[in-house]
């Protein structure tokens, strides 16, 4: 069964002055990242701004960061849409990238039930055999909840492997773990929810902070795996202000000014996310030099 790691970075997308992708930073942070914690990194997912990207913007992304990060740490595409054939073609062409996996939302704005979501996983999964599947819930933004039993069936599919969960709901996320195998990984999509995940069999998250603060994640982690949880809680609650900070408004802004503030030239946010306020900057840089990131 594959395993994508313990801390996995949702990259952001980097543009330049004009708005454009800008593919040399993009090369840059990821190889950083890679140095940095992450195990992997997912690729044009919410952090990465996708609903704003092209597809040929995408596909060179994963291309370019696939190239530049090599055999350091997996890449996971996002290659997820609210039209099945659509996500069959985009997780198709990722795989003749060569890519280790793919980042699966559930599908937005139209709503599907829940014998529709589990057919459109199936299809995907079914069209892509060779290709691990990432499921990813995240009904704040679908405005649809991938419910444990529809998990549980996915998960009978030999290349469904994971699931982002970011419900935020903890009795959800306990009855997915009873309903699959356990080699089966759940991922929290919260880097503030990270630890009690953990205490419900959680394998690890797929992180934003981890852009700043990816080898402290880290050691959270194998600390809370090696029975150390008051260090491992120790590593959480130093990190929490960082966490709300990076979600007080939506994401990838505050991230991405975090980030700005550390000199990385990730530009900007694409329309219709808006720029970073002046008072979260403020807030933004005074947690940084908190925690002796600047």
């Amino acid at each position: 069964m594959t395993s994508f790691g313990k801390v996995l970075t949702a990259m952001v997308t980097p543009f330049d002055s004009e708005g454009k992708v800008d593919f040399g930073v993009a090369e840059k942070l990821a190889v950083h990242l890679v140095e940095h914690g992450s195990d992997a990194l997912v690729i044009c997912g919410t952090t990465g701004e996708s609903p704003t990207l092209t597809w040929d913007e995408e596909y060179r992304l994963f291309q370019v960061v696939k190239d530049a990060i090599a055999t350091k740490g997996q890449v996971i595409a996002g290659t997820g849409s609210n039209s099945t054939c659509e996500a069959i073609e985009a997780t198709q062409k990722a795989a003749k990238l060569g890519l280790d996996g793919v980042l699966q939302v559930v599908p937005y704005y139209n709503k599907p039930p829940q014998e529709g979501l589990y057919q459109h996983f199936r299809s995907i999964a079914e069209a892509t055999p060779e290709m691990p599947i990432m499921l990813y819930n995240i009904p704040g933004r679908t405005g649809q909840n991938l419910q444990p039993e529809t998990v549980a069936k996915l998960a009978q599919l030999s290349n469904v492997v994971a699931i982002k969960e970011a419900s935020g709901n903890f009795d959800q996320v306990s009855q997915i773990r009873r309903r699959t195998p356990p080699e089966f990984e759940i991922y929290s999509g919260d880097d503030s929810l990270t630890l009690p995940m953990l205490a419900i069999g959680c394998s690890g998250v797929v992180s934003v902070a981890s852009h700043l603060v990816g080898e402290p994640l880290q050691q959270m982690v194998q600390f809370f795996e090696q029975g150390h949880t008051k260090s491992a809680t120790n590593i959480h609650l130093k990190l929490l202000p960082l966490f709300q900070a990076l979600f007080s408004t939506t994401n990838p802004i505050p991230v991405k000014a975090a980030l700005r503030l550390q000199g990385w030239s990730v530009g900007g946010t694409r329309p219709p996310l808006s720029d970073c306020p002046k008072s979260l900057q403020q807030q933004l840089e005074q947690v940084l030099k908190e925690e002796k990131l600047l």
